[in-house]
């Protein structure tokens, strides 16, 4: 039953902050840490549970989706970044940067997180939250807004801080966006870049945690697969409206909030334990 217990929260939590630049991971993290859930699943966890959201995400993004597929019959090198064939370029190359830096930092991150106590792995989490609230504060700033179409260099940029977002605190959509922020992108048009390059990036880092665990980690076969569907269904239902809310909160201001809330929650559980 506690099982289920978690994966019913863990599904909730996931469907809500994964469209949120405040880091899903590694909120989804906390939560299972205060469910006295051990670091190193609860990190492994809050990777595989990504999985359902990916699923909304999929749906939402069903026709991009559907545009890049249909270009790959007649991709070139030469057009790599040309029209239709330009989204399916940008995925697959920010994809490959992800892997490259994603996962030797996984391996780093979950031994890292099996050495530590309960107390330090929040605190940790809350100290990346507060830098990923640094980020988008910068972004938001020297952002020119302009373009919508991805290139070369895009692709490398991104896939390279969505890498980073492998520790638990970084937020994948919120060091993303920003990056593209960065790149004078306009924000609905970063937005969706950062969602279309969550997709594979949630199924590999997936992957990844059952490879390294031998299963699912942590949990049982069926409260896991109760955890995805409420995740995507949760996920699907609130997508519109959170995205919404992203265009008119500062989220960074939040990131500095969680995160500091972190910091001294999980000094005060290191001192008390």
């Amino acid at each position: 039953m506690r099982e289920y217990l978690i994966a019913i929260v863990a599904g909730v939590v996931q469907g809500i902050v994964e469209w949120l630049p405040v880091s899903s991971q590694g909120n989804l993290s906390m939560v299972l840490a205060i469910m006295r859930v051990d670091p190193e699943a609860a990190v492994q966890l809050a990777l595989f549970f990504q999985v359902g959201t990916t699923l909304s995400a999929a749906t939402y993004y069903r026709d991009d989706i559907a545009t890049a597929l249909a270009s790959v019959p007649d991709w070139r090198p030469t057009s790599a970044y040309d029209g239709d064939s330009a989204i399916a370029t940008y995925v697959i190359v920010a994809s490959l940067m992800t892997g490259v830096i994603g996962i030797p930092l996984y391996v780093f991150a979950v031994d890292l997180a099996g050495q530590v106590s309960g107390g330090l792995f929040v605190t940790g989490i809350g100290i990346l939250l507060i830098l990923t609230g640094v980020v988008q504060l910068t972004s938001e700033s020297v952002s020119m807004g302009g373009r919508d179409d991805p290139t070369l260099v895009d692709s490398l940029v991104v896939g390279s801080v969505q890498g980073l977002a492998i520790l638990p605190g970084i937020s994948r959509s919120g060091v993303t966006t920003s990056a593209l922020l960065f790149r004078s992108y306009e924000p609905p048009a970063a937005f969706r870049l950062s969602f279309l390059l969550s997709i594979p990036a949630s199924l590999g880092a997936a992957a990844l945690t059952m490879a390294d665990a031998g299963g699912v980690p942590g949990i049982g076969v069926g409260p896991a697969v109760t955890a995805l569907a409420v995740s995507a269904a949760v996920g699907y239902l609130t997508i519109d409206a959170l995205m919404r809310v992203v265009e008119r909160i500062p989220f960074a201001a939040v990131c500095f909030g969680l995160g500091g809330l972190a910091v001294v929650g999980g000094g005060l559980v290191s001192v008390i334990a």
